[in-house]
């Protein structure tokens, strides 16, 4: 049986440590029933970099393959290209992107030795699947190796449409380095779409039909496969006993009120002023809140080495004060909001505990506090989500109240009708949004997108 060789920027854990990230999550399974290589970023930095020793560890039967980098790699690569290039472009923020040809030319260099340490870890029945932005290029150099294994590539972030893509310096040549994956996979159909047309429209390419486009002498399947979480054991998480010390921490928090939960990375593409602003629209025009619903913000920080996320938690800070200062009471407090993160238990009692999901990002590829929020409902008595349509999750999620999360008088009044919403309508909406989540989950989302890589070679 072929080995599954995965390249992350970071890897693992393979143990539960509850505070994994969904890629983590929704791969270990399936690397636990291939066996295979974990490869990726050590997370450290240091003067040998990718020339340092390759630090391996054995858990069961995956490999654990870490290299580090340079602090110019850090800053060119990681900091620079990833974060303040590639990032904001991706989430379509072309005034936020810095454009600096040193962060190209790192980004390029890191590719090309991760590709160099990696190669000579491949065996000729391995099957490769990279991931995420940072690795755009790392396929088109294993090629350049003459490494002739089935290679697949998916994205976790959105891919943007052409014209807005088109603004990123040589655009052109990164996207064409892609064309060497024989699958590029996508959370959307509009994502794929957005690939899809870029290589037609920018690089005179071929549609082929059936996700298959053709350009520079290359084949390759660009797809949507939607990352799904384990609907069914994250269920049942919301039963265990750290799940049911916060399901009581919030009740009595609560006193009988309703709590509306959002949770989220401080981020600009996470619409978090935004959402604040909505609550505020809430408490205005619907008075009736007041004083009976509170908002809780559970935000970790994120990348605050950069100056925009700085910007972000004081503007989130400010306007948490003012809206606390003007509709508080003696024994209310409309936001709570938390600057630090909690394991995965955790959070699926605060979820349990909570009557609406808010999820509005200004753009995402997926999200999947979306599908968190709804496996860790009481099938009951369950709470309603509030989505966002630039949400990747809202392409199959419809039974949530879709929202433009710019419009804060369209979030407030749909955080009205989830806060009223009968109980016969909120079981319906939930038992389909719940069923859904546990055929498309994780593990169906790996297999599809492998079975389809074998096929497309």
């Amino acid at each position: 049986m072929s080995r599954l060789v995965v390249v992350s920027n970071r890897v693992g854990p393979i143990k539960d440590s509850g505070r994994a990230g969904g890629l983590a999550v929704a791969l270990v399974d399936t690397l636990k029933a291939m066996g295979g290589v974990w490869f990726g970023w050590s997370g450290e930095v240091s003067d040998e970099g990718t020339f340092g020793p390759l630090q391996q560890e054995k858990q069961r039967n995956v490999l654990l393959q870490q290299i580090d980098i340079t602090p110019a790699d850090y800053e060119e690569f990681y900091i620079g290209y990833a974060n303040r290039t590639l990032w904001p472009v991706l989430h379509y923020r072309l005034d936020l992107a810095d454009f600096d040809r040193r962060f190209e030319d790192g980004y390029r260099r890191v590719n090309e030795r991760f590709a160099a340490r990696l190669g000579p870890e491949i065996r000729e029945d391995d099957i490769v699947w990279v991931h995420d932005y940072h690795f755009f290029g790392l396929g088109a150099q294993l090629r350049a190796m003459d490494v002739h294994n089935p290679i697949a590539f998916f994205l976790h972030v959105p891919f943007p449409a052409p014209e807005i893509l088109a603004a990123l310096p040589n655009a052109d040549a990164l996207v064409r380095r892609m064309l060497a994956y024989d699958l590029v996979g996508f959370q959307t159909e509009r994502d794929a779409s957005n690939f899809r047309r870029f290589i037609i429209e920018e690089l005179q390419g071929e549609d082929l039909g059936g996700g298959r486009v053709k350009a520079v002498g290359r084949v390759v399947h660009a797809r949507a496969y939607p990352i799904g979480i384990d609907a069914e054991a994250y269920s049942q998480a919301a039963y265990s006993p750290d799940a049911r010390r916060h399901i009581a921490r919030v009740e009595k928090l609560l006193d009988g009120r309703h709590q509306i939960i959002g949770v989220d990375r401080i981020d600009y593409s996470k619409g978090l002023p935004e959402r604040f602003r909505a609550f505020e629209r809430l408490l205005e025009d619907y008075p009736e809140n007041r004083g009976l619903v509170s908002l809780m913000q559970v935000a970790p920080p994120s990348r605050s080495e950069l100056d925009a996320y700085a910007d972000i938690r004081r503007e989130l800070e400010g306007l948490a004060g003012h809206i606390n200062g003007r509709f508080a009471d003696l024994d209310w407090t409309p936001i709570r909001f938390l600057t630090r993160s909690f394991p995965r238990r955790s959070l699926a009692g605060i979820y349990r505990a909570s009557k609406v999901g808010l999820v509005t990002p200004l753009r995402d590829g997926m999200n999947l506090v979306a599908k968190e929020y709804i496996a860790a409902q009481r099938a009951e008595d369950p709470g309603v989500l509030v989505l966002s349509r630039f949400a990747g999750a809202a392409e199959r999620m419809t039974e949530a109240l879709i929202v433009n999360p710019h419009s804060s008088e369209e979030v407030a009044a749909a955080l009205q009708t989830a806060l009223t919403m009968p109980l016969e309508e909120r079981r319906e909406r939930w038992q389909a949004m719940f069923d859904r989540l546990c055929v498309e989950d994780a593990k169906a989302w790996a297999n599809t997108l492998l079975k389809d890589l074998r096929a497309a070679v």
